[in-house]
């Protein structure tokens, strides 16, 4: 295991060592939050499905794969196809928006304050974003050192606090690269050809297992229809997403940079599947079924190999964790704490800001550390995140995309009542229910036609400079330095 080891403490220093050098490059609001908006479409690629790729779509998306089979990939797709139809039909016109966080688009787009309510929704979906990624630093460091729950959980959180606190986008993006030639590495080209071979090949999965595990809908039609709802559309919706779309140098890298990643995440849910399938074959008992990961990388990989692939599921943890973290202190700095203050978050202070954001991130991490130590049900956490921002965000954002009749008055009705009424659904039906995301999103969209049709229409001068910064004008010009590949 010494080699392992090795592995794994030069992947974690090689991540501290790239926080320091961003540290350097982040010099104003623009680089520290979103790079300068200026990667180029293959550095944009690879951050983008990194942080879609995080510890649910490789630990859990494994673990579908060995509870269903080849249909236990439909998790991880339908983020895929979310990423694909952000990329298609929106990222464009995202990036062309030159702003910070989703709070502002929904001002710039309604001419009122809807940004305050929506902040608080979004703050809430980030910050269990980055919890339950944290918590999964538990798993991964068990297996690994055989460490205490809340030493590894400080222990992985504490890194990726250090290296996005000092350098903010410009951090998370490079060791977001490192993460995924990591994971393409270990889990594409190295654990998913072994697992085959180990379980003998298709032909002798498919005589040892029930032909259920081969059916592509094999894990239900209501279990897929949910996966659509909560993942894909929570892909079109999310902060952590967005604020990669702001470091997209052109609309044309957003929108091709963007569509490599979402088929690439379609490769990566097949293979997780595969993974989870063979390793129900090796070992048909096991506990639980996110236990198969880590037990097939313990059991079946040689010395070596082992470290990689350990060190390939915690780039996915880190990836995720990095990218939750840096959104959700954006949103309490910028579309809350701002707010309160009475002043908005005006461009070009320079170091000032760069260091408020800064304080921001360490402040976030820290709680988002106490409180994954303090929560055990990942899963839990995660579907009232999901839940809180499909059933309360969707229908405002896609409906100022879309939809010019849409008021102030409506988003902020359509928020405020798909929030609640989430929260009261998972109260009645319980957390894990599918029913409160269904009903609640019903609930907002009915909301927001209502009350916007109500009410007066939007100001033709917001409308007016809305349409003028979709189409990439109208915004701060912020300066431009070398552009990353």
């Amino acid at each position: 295991m010494a080699v392992d080891y090795t592995v794994i403490v030069v992947y974690l220093a090689g991540m501290l060592a790239m926080g320091w050098w961003g540290m350097r490059r982040a010099k104003s609001k623009s680089e520290f939050l979103v790079a300068g908006r200026r990667l180029g479409p293959w550095m944009y690629s690879g951050t983008m499905a990194a942080i879609v790729l995080g510890g649910a779509s490789t630990i859990g998306g494994v673990g579908l794969g060995y509870q269903y089979g080849l249909s236990g990939a439909w998790m991880v797709f339908t983020i895929g196809l979310g990423l694909l139809a952000l990329s298609v039909f929106f990222s464009a016109r995202i990036a062309r928006l030159k702003v910070y966080t989703v709070s502002e688009m929904l001002d710039l787009r309604y001419g009122g304050r809807a940004g305050v309510i929506s902040g608080v929704v979004m703050w809430a979906y980030t910050l269990m974003l980055a919890v339950t990624s944290t918590i999964a630093y538990a798993t991964i460091f068990d297996v690994l050192f055989d460490m205490n729950r809340t030493l590894a959980i400080v222990l992985g959180g504490s890194i990726v606090v250090a290296y996005s606190t000092l350098g903010g986008m410009w951090s998370i993006t490079l060791t977001d690269m490192v993460q995924f030639v990591v994971k393409t590495i270990g889990v594409l080209l190295l654990l998913l050809p072994i697992a085959v071979v180990k379980a003998g090949g298709f032909g002798e999965m498919k005589a040892k297992l029930p032909t259920e595990y081969f059916d592509p809908l094999g894990i239900g039609g209501e279990t897929i229809f949910t996966y659509v709802l909560i993942y894909t559309f929570g892909m079109l919706i999310g902060q952590d997403i967005w604020q990669r779309v702001f470091t997209a140098r052109s609309d044309k890298v957003a929108r091709y940079g963007g569509t490599v990643a979402g088929t690439y995440c379609l490769v990566y849910a097949i293979a997780g599947a595969v993974i989870g399938t063979a390793a129900k074959v090796m070992y048909p008992k096991l506990p639980n079924a996110d236990a198969a990961f880590a037990t097939i990388v313990k059991d079946e990989l040689p010395i070596g190999v082992r470290g990689l692939v350990l060190a390939a599921a915690l780039a996915a943890v880190m990836s995720t964790s990095s990218g939750a973290l840096i959104a959700c202190a954006t949103v309490a700095n910028n579309d809350i704490w701002s707010r309160l203050r009475g002043r908005g978050a005006p461009e070009g202070e320079g170091h000032d800001e760069v260091k408020g954001n800064r304080a921001f991130i360490l402040i976030m991490g820290v709680a988002v550390i106490v409180i994954a130590i303090a929560l055990n049900d990942v899963v839990q956490a995660l579907t009232v995140a999901y839940n809180l921002l499909v059933g309360g965000l969707l229908v405002p954002i896609l409906g100022g995309l879309l939809w010019r009749r849409g008021t102030a008055p409506g988003a902020l009705a359509a928020v405020t009542a798909g929030g609640l009424s989430v929260i009261g659904l998972m109260w009645g039906y319980g957390i894990l229910a599918t029913e409160p995301v269904y009903y609640g999103l019903l609930i907002s969209l009915a909301v927001y036609v209502a009350v916007s049709l109500a009410t007066k229409p939007t100001d033709a001068a917001v409308l007016a400079a809305w349409r003028e910064r979709l189409a990439g004008r109208g915004a701060t010009t912020e300066p431009q330095a070398p552009v990353a590949v």
